[in-house]
């Protein structure tokens, strides 16, 4: 019977602790960390060990999972707090939203230490999360990958887990997965604003349109919204748009309608809370209502 490897898992959020606690019912001996000690706390209750700090994982974990909130701290992180630790045969499995070049750099850096990085960004919230059914987007080096396979279908299932390539490619689809959903709800609330802009009543819209065959899922669930004074409320993936941007840009190709979304939100104040951050308002950007 092979030994399950030690994990240490860094970020122990909504999506993380749920994570380490579909880990540890899976028998897998397990560390956690986070800046919060009402979230290690947790994971000690569920027979977990808590590190004092990223490096001590490191330094006594085989394994090191991350899922942290941006890909800013996540880079912070992993190249100024276990890119200095990590030893030959450790593996980091990240579950974040990371921009795809700099987890292509940060693979480098790793593999050049005898490290590999697997970038496994996850969709499905803190509800797939607990469930362990998670689409599951990988990236790495294949051989690894197929190592660590049991401890993803551990996290995310093994239904919605898709091998996508080399490292940062699960990155970019986590990234089309993203664009298709913000790109998607920031098109629907364009066409209604045009409809409420232009002196019609948003239910009037929904009675018009959600029954009609071809927009009846998409529209009739944005225009439900609208109806209720939500509009404001309607994410674009905002926070993520300067990711997918900055990889278009190093990559040499445009994305017009992504970078005219984010132009126009950024403008707007930070009014709503999206994705758990504060967001500007993409609906009020367009109609200047404010919700109530």
């Amino acid at each position: 019977m092979n030994r399950l490897p030690t994990i240490g898992f860094i970020g122990l959020g909504a999506m993380g602790g749920a994570m380490a606690r579909n880990l540890l019912a899976a028998g897998y001996p397990l560390a956690g960390f986070d800046l919060k000690a009402e979230l290690t706390g947790a994971i000690a209750q569920a027979g977990g060990q808590i590190a004092a700090s990223v490096v001590e994982l490191v330094e006594n974990c085989a394994v090191i999972c991350t899922s942290l909130p941006s890909s800013q701290a996540w880079v912070t992180v992993a190249e100024t707090e276990i890119l200095p630790h990590v030893r030959p045969g450790q593996v980091l499995i990240d579950f974040g939203t990371v921009t795809p070049p700099e987890t292509r750099r940060l693979a480098v850096a790793f593999a050049e230490k005898g490290a590999a990085l697997i970038d496994a960004p996850v969709s499905g919230g803190p509800g797939g999360a607990q469930k362990a059914a998670l689409y599951c987007f990988v990236g790495g080096e294949p051989a690894i990958v197929a190592q660590m396979r049991p401890l993803l279908e551990t996290v995310a299932g093994s239904e919605m887990l898709t091998y996508c390539g080399p490292a940062g490619c699960g990155q970019v689809v986590k990234g089309v997965n993203q664009l298709m959903m913000g790109l998607a709800d920031a098109a629907y609330l364009e066409a209604l604003s045009f409809g409420v802009n232009s002196g019609v009543d948003a239910a009037i819209i929904e009675q018009a349109l959600g029954n009609t065959g071809r927009w009846r899922a998409d529209i009739n669930r944005t225009a439900q919204r609208v109806v209720a004074g939500e509009g404001e409320k309607v994410g674009v993936k905002f926070r993520e748009l300067p990711y997918f941007l900055r990889a278009a840009e190093e990559a040499g190709f445009e994305l017009p309608i992504t970078e005219r979304l984010h132009a126009v939100c950024d403008a707007g104040e930070r009014v709503v809370i999206d994705d758990n951050r504060p967001a500007p308002s993409f609906w009020r950007e367009l109609t200047g209502e404010e919700w109530l």
